[in-house]
């Protein structure tokens, strides 16, 4: 049998007015009509039409040829696609997709795919591009493109053995893999997650519940309802690790400000005598360091806490030790810097992002913990799903380690990777944009007109357009506040390059993240062109913050 057929496409008719597909009403055949009124002829007709899209044996064909359709329209997308972006604004974009009519379904799949070139293809963000470099996306891997094709239609649910059989292993190796590179120890486990966020917030309800757990251990706490355990409880991270940290503090009920934001030192890193000075404070205020979380690649710096130093001091306190490592997780197969991670083999848990410096298609994430008999702080059971009986039974159910219960098969992707290109090759492509952040850090540091907020520690560079004029004196601070957003507005805006922004010290910053291993130092050089030339149209145009009396601040 086989599975390409050919297929006669009809035309399509298009609207001059949306520039979308002419969108016509279903051929209506005659029926037979109840004579209660309702139309059973045409409603059996639309099912067996309907059941013609459905993945199976039967429809292999038609599956094949129509994915293909998909994939050639990406493929050629990007084959003409020349920069990262068009620079379509929202309302546009908000037009062209009010436009469609959800009612009123097209011909075929050539007809929607042709629609989609106008509602999705044509204006996404590429971050194959090399000149994405804004956020912590990555450019994918073949290997895990193929992964997603075969996960997405097979559709295994990984929450119970019954719906995942060979997947859960896969995943289940895959942690003992990750475990190992981390150096965690032969009693870790973990689960594949969403995402960073999700593992954070994971790792820290772990925590949360076996601090309760401690408490209820004290009679004078015996028949207290968790709300009343956790008001003492106190989480300690650096004032440059990840918003999700108080996200998850909120969502556990903790409130915000259970968070002890603690200092950095000049290298953005956490501070270990600022640490000691808070976890001692808070003691003495008769407070509970619940977790000390530390950070393996901060999402502005890229900066790796002093992890050991950080271990010993939660440890002293019996406090809860993780690491987040969305970012800098992919270190553990780098071939020239995985020594960054030195002491993460202490963490009690770790958050990786396989979607961030593993080349994965988002999502893939993961928790790791290193005492795996620490997951049960998130396990329940239901009769309907995962029995406590199978738990004894020794049936993996993954749903008892994880906080979700439907969950893609995520892991495969990582498994292709590994199993066609291998770890090294993974750690080849981290190292190429570790290796270009730092030239770009020496290009931009030589450079009059922009400052270098810190040393590139991994592919983050911070930096902003603060030039110096014609006088001899250099713009002044309030007037590169409301520069440089106004940069990265124009440059986004024109589509030629997409760089990010941040604050540092109530002041504004661009931003590169670098993950493209095949981006060169002369196509950052032509963004930083780019930069400059957007900031001198800017300040000729008189910018309103940077008129008289704002310019100019002090003589180089």
């Amino acid at each position: 049998m086989t599975l390409l057929p050919d297929v006669d496409e009809p035309l399509v008719d298009f609207d001059a007015g949306t520039g979308l597909p002419a969108q016509k009403p279903c051929d209506q055949s005659p029926s037979y009509q109840d004579p209660s009124g309702l139309d059973f002829g045409s409603g059996v007709e639309l099912a067996l039409a309907a059941s013609n899209q459905l993945f199976n044996s039967r429809n292999a064909p038609r599956y094949v040829a129509q994915v293909l359709q998909g994939v050639n329209a990406v493929a050629t997308k990007l084959e003409r696609t020349s920069q990262p972006f068009t620079g379509v604004g929202p309302a546009e974009m908000k037009r062209r997709i009010e436009a469609v009519d959800l009612e009123r379904p097209l011909p075929d799949t050539a007809a929607a795919l042709e629609e989609l070139q106008h509602t999705y293809l044509r204006d996404a963000v590429y971050f194959h591009d090399a000149k994405y470099a804004a956020h912590l996306n990555c450019p994918v891997v073949i290997p895990a493109l193929v992964g997603e094709a075969v996960l997405s239609a097979v559709n295994s649910s990984m929450d119970t053995w019954d719906q995942s059989a060979g997947a859960t292993m896969i995943e289940r190796r895959l942690i003992d893999w990750t475990a190992e590179r981390l150096g965690l120890g032969d009693k870790a486990d973990g689960v594949f997650t969403s995402g960073g966020s999700q593992s954070n917030l994971q790792a820290l309800l772990v925590a949360r519940n076996q601090a309760v757990a401690r408490q209820r251990q004290d009679p004078a706490n015996a028949g207290l309802r968790l709300p009343l355990l956790l008001e003492k409880l106190r989480i300690f991270t650096s004032a440059d690790s990840h918003f999700s940290i108080h996200k998850s503090a909120s969502v556990l009920g903790l409130g915000f400000d259970a968070v002890v934001s603690v200092a950095c030192a000049a290298d953005h890193r956490m501070d270990p005598a600022a640490l000691a000075s808070a976890l001692a404070a808070a003691h003495s205020e008769g407070l509970i360091p619940m977790a000390v979380v530390g950070t393996a690649g901060t999402t502005d710096f890229g900066a790796v806490d002093p992890l050991a130093e950080l271990a010993a001091l939660a440890g002293a306190y019996d406090a809860w030790f993780h690491v987040d490592a969305a970012y800098g997780g992919g270190l553990m197969v780098s071939n020239r810097h995985r020594h960054l991670l030195e002491g993460i083999r202490l963490a009690d848990s770790v958050t990786v992002d396989f979607h961030k410096t593993f080349f994965q298609p988002v999502s893939s994430s993961a928790l790791l913990v290193r005492e795996g008999a620490m997951l049960r702080h998130v396990t329940y059971y239901a009769d309907y799903l995962n029995p406590e009986t199978a738990a004894r039974a020794e049936i993996p159910n993954q749903v008892d380690k994880s906080i979700q219960t439907t969950r893609r098969f995520d892991a495969l992707k990582l498994w292709l990777t590994l199993r066609i290109m291998g770890a090294d090759a993974v750690g080849a492509l981290l190292d190429e944009a570790i290796d270009l952040a730092d030239r770009v850090g020496s290009v931009l540091a030589a450079d009059d007109d922009f400052e270098l907020a810190a040393e590139p520690q991994l592919s983050t560079l911070v930096f902003r357009y603060r030039p110096l004029l014609a006088d001899g004196t250099r713009l002044s601070e309030d007037a590169a506040d409301q520069l440089n957003p106004a940069i990265r507005s124009a440059v986004f805006a024109s589509g030629q390059a997409v760089v990010a922004g941040t604050k540092i010290a109530r002041r504004h910053y661009l931003k590169f993240t670098l993950l493209n291993a095949e981006a060169t130092l002369e196509d950052i050089g032509e963004i930083i062109a780019l930069l400059r030339s957007s900031g001198e149209r800017l300040l000729a145009a008189d910018l309103p913050a940077a008129g008289p009396g704002a310019k100019t601040e002090a003589r180089a």
